[in-house]
């Protein structure tokens, strides 16, 4: 007489657990809109102590965003290491200076005006880690023309956006009332907004967090 199948070696093992070390609310968003379960744990890092001191080593943007991002993947998942920990970082750099998020309005407006018709690139790092070492990354690289805009429309535009220009370095939001700044924009939208959606979600599938 055959034996009954053992029914619990049949299921399929559980999807590794997701933690996204940020606390961006737009990125979150990104992962939330395109289905993924995840738990946001922002990672306790100097991002300005970091970046000055890459700065003075010499290091270009590229190895700057990329030491952030890792270093936040890193960090969340010595916490969490039988999970899946997104780590990304972005640096806007104009004419060879890197720009941080503004501190208050007067900021927001000084780093607009210098942005002003000009191109700048926004270079992004996005790390996965497991069990304390990187399993995936993908940098990516956009540029940036901004509109030679009006003093006059800067303060209609700072007064709309309020405090949440500082929500973000440049003081732009490009998914919402930012475009209005922008001339041209090249490069990953999703990466533009934190998080480079579509190679990510790749690698998920293929990790069996998604479905194939």
């Amino acid at each position: 007489m055959a034996k009954a199948k053992d029914k619990t070696l049949e299921r399929e093992a559980p999807a590794r657990e997701v933690y996204l070390a940020s606390r961006s609310r737009t990125r979150a968003r990104l992962l939330t809109n395109a289905g993924i379960a995840f738990t946001a744990e922002p990672a306790a890092v100097d991002e300005p102590e970091v970046k000055s001191a890459m700065w003075a080593e010499g290091a270009n943007t590229e190895a700057a965003a990329a030491a952030l991002a890792k270093l936040k993947a890193r960090k969340v998942s010595g916490r969490h290491p039988e999970a899946f920990v997104i780590g990304s970082d972005q640096i806007l750099e104009c004419g060879g200076v890197w720009f941080d998020k503004p501190d208050d309005l007067e900021q927001a407006r000084a780093q607009l005006k210098t942005l002003r018709g000009r191109t700048h690139r926004l270079v992004s790092d996005t790390f996965v880690f497991l069990d304390g070492s990187p399993m995936w990354s993908h940098g990516a690289v956009a540029e940036l023309v901004m509109r030679d805009f009006s003093d006059a429309f800067l303060e209609d535009y700072l007064e709309v956006m309020g405090r949440n220009v500082l929500n973000v370095v440049g003081g732009y939001e490009i998914e919402g009332l930012g475009a209005q700044l922008f001339a041209k924009v090249t490069g990953d939208f999703f990466a533009i907004l934190g998080l480079p959606l579509l190679p990510l979600l790749d690698f998920l599938r293929v990790n069996g967090v998604l479905p194939e």
